[in-house]
């Protein structure tokens, strides 16, 4: 986006939430700065379908209306109370999640994202630590050759062409048109959900299964997306749970971890080398991902069962360990 557009939607937000009334949109064109420079009325009407598009597309309540019986024209209005962000309470791991987020999606197409919701919770009063102390930061990235233009065709709105693999390597890959609703991480995988035209149903496709490139088609705005449409819903009965493969026993320290003993049984008090905690038992259904969660925790959790799982995290560890001292070194170089 550039930023004299994205000036514009802020000064289109303010504008919209200065007043009580529905302000139509030749209003708001003479109001709001940069639609001045729109060469005709078609070409504002078209910036201002975009702008109200944006809004809402990034969960700004545009509300539509009239004032009074006697307004014929529309008008345009933002509640403050629908607009304004409601108390947030985070357990401080929880808030460490979050930074840990920001810090970690640093892929160009989700950066802006992650800064923005740490500067709203920032704004909400919650406390989020910029650098964890008791965290591990494995090097997560977000990025998927699919990824960038699945983003840009769902904020567009356009329709996609692309191969889709239903399995391994040795699939072949079928084409598919999909009217695209949304990407979602699940269970440490990447899935695009949407309208299958070709198969006139909803379906999730795994982004490490799409080959080639990606082709949007169709004007901007084409694609809706149904009010209703839960997808993380759709994705997680799609993947599925998975079998539970192993039961690991984790010792938290006392006080720490809370969304993690939230997902597991504790087993009673625990005492790990002198320093109080708890003993938890977590199912295992993906190693991989549960390795890779037990990791961000640092020295807040050990493994103690089964042993290929400890080794797992110790090989996250060593592996952040290895980027780190790789990066201090590249730094030390450039400062020579």
């Amino acid at each position: 986006m550039s930023s004299a557009r994205a000036e514009r939607l802020v000064n289109l937000v303010l504008c919209l939430m200065s007043t009580r009334q529905y302000l139509p949109a030749e209003r708001i064109r003479a109001t709001v700065p940069g639609y001045a420079e729109a060469p005709n009325d078609e070409a504002f009407f078209r910036m201002f379908e975009r702008d109200k598009a944006e809004l809402r597309e990034l969960g700004v309540p545009l509300e539509t209306g009239h004032t009074s019986a006697f307004d014929t024209a529309e008008g345009y209005r933002i509640a403050r109370a629908d607009y304004e962000l409601g108390e947030i309470e985070l357990a401080p791991d929880e808030a460490t999640v979050v930074a840990l987020a920001g810090n970690l999606w640093d892929s160009p197409e989700l950066a802006g994202a992650a800064h923005g919701a740490l500067v709203k919770l920032r704004a909400a009063g919650v406390e989020v630590a910029e650098t964890p102390a008791a965290t591990v930061r494995p090097g997560v990235h977000a990025g998927e050759p699919a990824l960038a233009p699945l983003l840009a065709a769902t904020r567009a709105g356009r329709v996609v062409v692309f191969e889709h693999r239903r399995g391994g390597p040795a699939e072949p890959a079928v084409g598919r048109t999909v009217e695209p609703w949304g990407v979602v991480s699940y269970r440490g995988r990447w899935y695009l959900v949407g309208h299958d035209r070709d198969r006139a149903d909803v379906r999730c496709f795994r982004l490490s299964r799409i080959t080639g490139t990606i082709r949007a088609t169709g004007p901007d705005g084409a694609v809706t997306v149904p009010a209703d449409a839960d997808l993380r819903g759709i994705v997680r009965a799609s993947a599925g749970p998975g079998p539970v493969t192993a039961t690991a026993r984790v010792w938290v320290a006392e006080g720490r971890a809370a969304g993690l003993r939230r997902a597991g049984r504790e087993r009673g008090p625990h005492t790990r080398a002198g320093h109080p905690g708890v003993l938890l038992e977590l199912d295992v259904r993906d190693r991989g991902t549960v390795a890779r969660w037990l990791a961000g925790h640092g020295p807040d959790v050990a493994v103690l069962d089964p042993p290929e799982l400890a080794t797992a995290v110790r090989e996250l560890w060593q592996a952040a360990a290895g980027r780190a001292v790789d990066t201090a070194a590249g730094v030390a170089e450039v400062a020579r």
